[in-house]
């Protein structure tokens, strides 16, 4: 695995996880956080990106979409986060546990995104230790980092 790689595809089609017990604590933590928040309220306003409008000009169309996907996206979110947290000390993951990990951690940046309004320009700037958002925007820029990982491990065999 090159340096600095955390994900890797095997040549048996495994992704290798090399991750220090630090990160694994912080994915440990954070999908509990994101289930409190996603069971407790479903109109949270920094839960918006994670379930978007279908229908923005018309509101009974809105109101039907909702009906009909928001329980399904919600059970896709918390299964995924589920299997982050279940695997989140594996050494190894298969297909389906990596797949789950993209939406956990899409999940994850969404939300903090969301809730610390996040510019497009994050990734051009270097973080200031004097903001009272350092540590928050840091998890932020560490989960996109570890989602661009995984998605060129999966990517890898294409």
């Amino acid at each position: 695995m090159p340096p600095g790689q955390q994900i890797e595809r095997t040549r048996a089609g495994e992704f290798r996880l090399r991750l220090s017990r630090a990160e694994r604590e912080l994915l440990r933590e954070l999908p509990a956080q994101l289930r409190i928040l996603l069971e407790a309220d479903a109109e949270d306003p920094t839960l918006r990106r994670l379930f978007p409008p279908g229908y923005e000009d018309d509101p009974d169309g809105e109101t039907e979409y909702r009906r009909l996907m928001r329980d399904e996206l919600l059970d896709g979110r918390l299964e995924a986060l589920r299997v982050l947290e279940e695997t989140v000390d594996s050494d190894v993951l298969g297909d389906e546990e990596i797949q789950a990990w993209l939406v956990a951690l899409n999940a994850l940046r969404l939300v903090l995104g969301t809730k610390l309004e996040v510019p497009e320009d994050l990734s051009e700037r270097e973080l200031d230790p004097a903001d009272p958002q350092a540590y928050e925007l840091a998890v932020y820029a560490y989960l996109s980092w570890l989602q661009e990982q995984a998605v060129a491990a999966v990517a890898a065999d294409i």
